[in-house]
């Protein structure tokens, strides 16, 4: 404890930092940021801009990138965004619109590589917003993506036009939104995990993504599910099996 107290003394050391050192986690105005997450857990922590105001979205991105070196926002609209970039303008931002997501990073973060591929695919170009966010997720776990858009159930022959990036993948991430037939199918077709996302796209009864999450968890093939539109929790739990895929093969070298 000594030495962080003397490197903040001596300024080699942020206060945030040595809170985070110290309690694993970093207290603002807005709230606390769990830096400690990705070295705990192997997950890098998300910052929930939804129900937050941008000038809270921004103090929390602000302690993650000092403290952990990158903040993942998501679920951000233009006003986050905005706010994020005015309050790091030194720092790299990559922003998704489409599926709300902010990444910022210092100039001297380096992101792990895996020697692992995950493929999502979406039934609809409606549920890309979901499948975006746990692109996001899995990109910043190291983990290279494959996407493969609009394969719904309607015409089977675009799933079978996909099949063979489907199983080359380690782990399967299936987005689908109405009665979520999708990933009942893929996973009739592939020997790998794969993850069902479903998604609030549809209308009527069931159309709030109960009928399509209800589909998933009824299914007849193996598969795991998430909550409805939860694109975080289906990265990053692709991205644990995935990580352990890639030090398998560390192991195998």
């Amino acid at each position: 404890m000594r030495d962080i107290l003397e490197a903040v003394a001596d300024g080699s050391l942020s206060p945030a930092e040595a809170e985070v050192r110290l309690s694993g986690y970093a207290t603002t105005d807005a709230g606390r940021f769990d830096a400690a997450r990705e070295t705990r857990r192997g997950v890098p922590e998300a910052i929930l801009a939804e129900g937050k105001t941008p000038d809270e979205t921004a103090t929390l991105a602000v302690a993650a990138v000092e403290t952990s070196g990158r903040a993942l926002v998501t679920r951000a609209d233009t006003a986050h965004a905005e706010a994020v970039a005015d309050a790091l303008p030194d720092a790299d931002i990559d922003r998704d619109a489409r599926a709300k997501t902010i990444v910022a990073a210092a100039p001297d973060f380096e992101r792990p590589d895996l020697d692992a591929t995950v493929a999502i695919a979406t039934g609809g170009t409606s549920d890309a917003e979901a499948a975006g966010e746990a692109a996001a997720v899995l990109r910043e776990m190291g983990v290279s993506v494959e996407r493969i858009e609009d394969v719904g159930v309607a015409h089977l022959g675009r799933v079978l036009d996909n099949l063979d990036t489907l199983r080359e993948a380690d782990v399967v991430v299936v987005a689908a939104g109405r009665e979520g037939a999708l990933p009942t199918v893929v996973a009739g077709l592939v020997d790998t995990p794969v993850i069902g996302l479903p998604v609030s796209t549809g209308y009527g009864h069931g159309g709030d993504g109960e009928a399509a999450v209800l589909g998933m968890l009824q299914s007849c093939t193996v598969l795991s599910a998430v909550n409805v539109d939860a694109g975080y929790i289906a990265g990053a739990q692709a991205g644990l099996i995935a990580r352990a895929v890639a030090d398998a093969r560390d192991d195998d070298a």
